[in-house]
């Protein structure tokens, strides 16, 4: 199995990520007082955030998203919560593309949170370190929509890229069979390789085109030519 590094795709579609920002836009959404005040603390210390609001549940992140006039680039989301759980949360907002750093006080939801494609996942109590680990994934997220921005061809194009190492790998559409979520990677398989990219499942789907390829599953994207019955 071969890794790469990121996806480049012809495809680009409108999203409220921006890609070209020097600061990203957060909320965060926690039940819990303390927890909220030890996020918001790390927040204000990272110069690159910029904290919008922060809620006590799921419902009013969710009608504040979908509300705000200012784009929302990164979400600190807690998972147990009363009315609607963080789980909740993120299969309702799955048409809106924030990159979300799950915190929490257990460890069982993590594989049910990185089907929804989060950049991390946090164990409550955090310390800054870890914290400043998360939010330098998310950054890198954004420089890998930046060499896709940089790299994108036309959409008729009927090929993607993938960058490994210092190389892009040009692969046909027709040689890729499916794409497999695997926690914050996503692996491509064709005919003769596998890829292991960096990259969420969201941001690849967005960016293959629709009459090609389908997401069948959470974890899985397929060539549609590729199934037979």
């Amino acid at each position: 199995m071969t890794k790469a590094n990121i996806i480049l795709t012809s495809k680009e579609k409108e999203s409220n990520f921006e890609l070209n920002i020097k600061v990203m836009n957060c909320i965060i959404i926690d039940d819990d007082k303390m927890s909220r005040k030890v996020v918001e603390e790390f927040v204000k210390r990272t110069d690159f955030l910029n904290l919008l609001n922060v809620f006590s549940n799921a419902v009013e992140g969710i009608n504040y998203l979908k509300s705000s006039d200012e784009p929302i680039h990164l979400i600190f989301l807690d998972i147990e919560m009363p009315d609607m759980s963080g789980i909740d949360f993120m299969q309702t907002i799955q048409d809106i593309h924030p990159q979300i750093i799950i915190i929490s006080a257990k460890d069982k939801y993590a594989i049910t949170a990185f089907e929804y494609d989060v950049t991390d996942y946090l164990l409550k109590p955090i310390s800054y370190a870890r914290f400043f680990m998360a939010v330098d994934k998310a950054v890198k997220r954004v420089d890998e929509f930046q060499d896709i921005r940089r790299f994108a061809q036309t959409e008729e194009s009927d090929e993607i890229f993938i960058k490994k190492n210092s190389t892009l790998v040009r692969l046909r559409y027709d040689d890729i069979l499916f794409i497999e979520a695997l926690e914050n990677y996503v692996i491509v398989h064709t005919y003769s390789e596998k890829f292991t990219i960096h990259f969420t499942m969201k941001a690849i789907e967005d960016r293959l085109p629709l009459k090609k390829f389908k997401r069948v599953h959470r974890s899985f994207i397929v060539n549609i030519n590729k199934i037979f019955s």
